[in-house]
């Protein structure tokens, strides 16, 4: 199926970011790593997917997040956020905010319940997207945002859809060799180019040696920095958790041999198919969360792993459900489409299984109820 065409305009934007590429590609002897090619496609000042003015998330958009498909979702996790908060007020760092919806979901949540929400940080790279949110949650005076994260938080750090955004590079086994997977340029276009590959890369891999030649996977460097500026914040803080939630696998399962092809997918127009070098600019470019990988880098960092599940586990024991009740079904034009956005989040053949949730934190503890579900034996 053909992907919809972009308007005039767009298109001089994906044309000027694939130059901007171009000549960093030949200012590099014609090579750069995936990664940085992924960092320009959705980060480059102006021209990037995530720092253009495209509108990214919702029908208009390119996908769809669960913030976008109901006001719920937000509302659980603040029912969350106030179950481990406990006494204390709620206080809360975003990372990514997106058009801002969860984040003004879990404030009217809050205040609808009379909690009180003494901070509401968001850690957004986005100008544009700081703009959109700064217009959606401005009768909240307790939200700012920052251009880096703090030296030290305590309360709920959330980070949802924000690892699979994050650059990774890739690496191809051929001839019994690891090599990295980068870009070229072959008659004005991208392509990939192998080159020796770093071992530290390899070093990411469960069972490298094992797999088979022409396999090719993503490593995930630039995710395990950031949580360890995660855990260097909540440290730092003395209490609180990092709730992460993003479609992913742990390591058995992300490194299977028939996995040969890797995770990386991209997104335009409510479309997903597999080329990054599709008008660069324009789509969104993901890869999948090694969650063991993350896990382990949040231990070693000091961190204390509180759960692993699914979705669905946990939005069911945070409860969901209870806010599904408060819709009567009898009032069909109400219930029916929010009945139909609780199936799409915890239905197992929709985002239910394939999300995951990670938490971790430090100096507290989640709800007995959630450790009924905990898959953190399969990590």
């Amino acid at each position: 199926m053909p992907l919809p065409e972009p308007s005039p305009d767009a298109l001089t934007t994906s044309q000027a970011l694939h130059q901007l590429i171009s000549n960093e590609i030949l200012a590099s002897e014609g090579w750069i790593s995936f990664a940085r090619f992924m960092e320009l496609a959705l980060y480059a000042e102006g021209l990037g997917y995530y720092t253009g003015g495209s509108v990214k998330l919702g029908k208009g958009g390119d996908f769809t997040t669960a913030p976008e498909i109901t006001p719920l979702f937000g509302t659980t996790i603040a029912r969350f956020a106030a179950e481990l908060a406990g006494e204390a007020p709620i206080r809360l760092l975003e990372f990514g905010a997106g058009s801002g919806k969860l984040a003004r979901d879990i404030l009217q949540a809050c205040m609808a319940c009379g909690q009180t929400v003494e901070d509401y940080v968001i850690i957004e790279l986005s100008a544009d997207l700081r703009d959109r949110q700064a217009g959606l949650l401005a009768e909240f005076p307790q939200v700012r945002w920052l251009d880096a994260p703090p030296a030290a938080f305590s309360g709920l750090v959330l980070g949802n859809e924000v690892l699979d955004a994050m650059p990774v590079p890739l690496v191809v086994k051929k001839g019994g060799r690891w090599q990295e997977r980068g870009v070229s340029i072959a008659d004005g276009s991208f392509s990939f180019a192998d080159r020796d590959c770093d071992q530290d890369l390899v070093a990411q891999i469960p069972d490298a040696e094992a797999l088979p030649d022409g396999y090719l996977t993503e490593v995930h460097p630039v995710q395990a920095g950031f949580i360890r500026t995660v855990a260097d914040m909540l440290l730092a803080g003395g209490q609180g958790a990092a709730l992460l939630i993003d479609y992913g696998f742990p390591a058995a399962e992300y490194y299977l041999a028939e996995r040969s092809e890797g995770t990386l997918m991209c997104h335009y127009r409510q479309h997903a198919h597999p080329d990054p070098f599709f008008l660069p600019g324009l789509q969104d470019v993901t890869a999948h969360v090694d969650f063991t990988a993350v896990a382990r880098t949040g231990l070693e960092a000091g961190l204390s792993l509180l759960a692993y599940m699914s979705q669905a586990a946990f939005l069911l024991q945070a409860g969901l459900p209870a806010l599904l009740q408060r819709s009567s079904p009898d009032n069909v034009l109400d219930w029916l489409p929010q009945s139909n956005a609780v199936q799409k989040l915890t239905s197992p053949a929709e985002m239910g299984e394939l999300f995951k949730v990670l938490l971790m934190g430090v100096g507290c503890a989640i709800p007995d109820r959630f450790l009924d579900h905990d898959r953190s034996f399969r990590l």
